[in-house]
């Protein structure tokens, strides 16, 4: 081999280990970046749950000291329940079971009634919040914005609105769920919207049809199944929020509950926690293997 030809070689391995060594300090730099930035997030991270340590007054003294209170609290609503005399018992315990489940169903079809009128209200505001599917930017801001009072403000507070305007009553715990869960699934929904394929949609356009025909036969085909199980999941929800909203009056099984706890009728208190309990655990069970039938059925071969 002769000189001649070994110099372009010598220049190309230069270039090479330069190529790796420009390489090399390029990662580097972006590792040190990469722990700068990290670093950073874990210093606001602890800054963050320092504070809300401190204003939520969070001391674990005060709760060793109060665990003992609880658990008193816990021994005064508890039943008593004797083997030999276990029937009479749970007769005393539940003396008034079925005004009780009467109020359980109350609250159900609160949670009911709500939830289809918040699908309804979701149905009116996801397609206009959908970036996809709204070209006008004024309308899907408005439609952003509705949804977010919707949800940003608690069942609780809608319901004390409600109760002043309407009175006392189970229509004041259905506007409430209503209007949250309106605004809750304007959300899901509309995120459900962005993620379809655009093809149907430019078809039902493409053949003719207005922005309604892309809607009903481009996008609610391929968007019913999370519909579907996103508003079995509200149902579940809204059950336990139906039973907390009577708290300030808006019916069900939850005012009894804040009733008995005011009188300090404790056997009564456990009694309805109980019972709450195990509805909202058939209800979810059942939710649950509905929603699994349904994606199940539609899921392609």
């Amino acid at each position: 081999m002769t000189i001649g030809s070994e110099a372009p070689a010598v220049s190309d391995a230069v270039a090479a280990g330069d190529s790796v060594a420009a390489f090399e300090r390029a990662r580097a730099a972006a590792l040190r970046a990469k722990r700068l930035q990290a670093g950073l997030g874990g210093l606001c991270f602890l800054a963050a749950l320092a504070a809300s340590i401190e204003v939520g007054e969070v001391s674990l003294a005060t709760l060793v000291d109060g665990l003992p209170g609880f658990g008193n609290y816990l021994n005064d609503i508890a039943p008593r329940l004797r083997g030999d005399h276990l029937a009479a018992d749970l007769a005393e315990w539940y003396w008034d079971l079925g005004r009780w489940l009467g109020l359980l169903w109350d609250t159900v079809l609160i949670a009911f009634a709500g939830t289809l009128l918040g699908i309804a209200g979701a149905l009116l505001l996801c397609f206009p919040a959908s970036g996809n599917l709204q070209d006008n930017r004024w309308i899907y801001f408005a439609a952003r914005r509705l949804a977010e009072v919707a949800r940003a403000v608690p069942e609780l507070v809608y319901a004390l609105i409600f109760v002043f305007a309407f009175g006392l009553g189970p229509l004041a715990g259905a506007l409430a769920i209503a209007v949250h869960s309106a605004g809750a699934l304007a959300k899901l929904f509309s995120e459900v919207n962005e993620n379809v394929a655009p093809g149907p949609i430019e078809g039902v356009r493409a053949a003719g049809g207005g922005w309604l025909q892309g809607i009903r036969y481009g996008v609610i085909p391929q968007v019913l199944p999370d519909y579907l199980s996103y508003g079995l999941l509200r149902f579940e929800i809204n059950v336990r929020s139906a039973s907390v909203i009577g708290f300030v009056g808006a019916g069900g099984i939850g005012q009894e509950l804040m009733f008995v706890i005011r009188e300090f009728i404790y056997t009564d208190v456990s009694a309805i926690v109980v019972l709450i309990l195990i509805t909202v655990s058939i209800i979810d069970i059942s939710c649950e293997r509905l929603r699994h039938r349904l994606i199940g059925r539609e899921a392609p071969a």
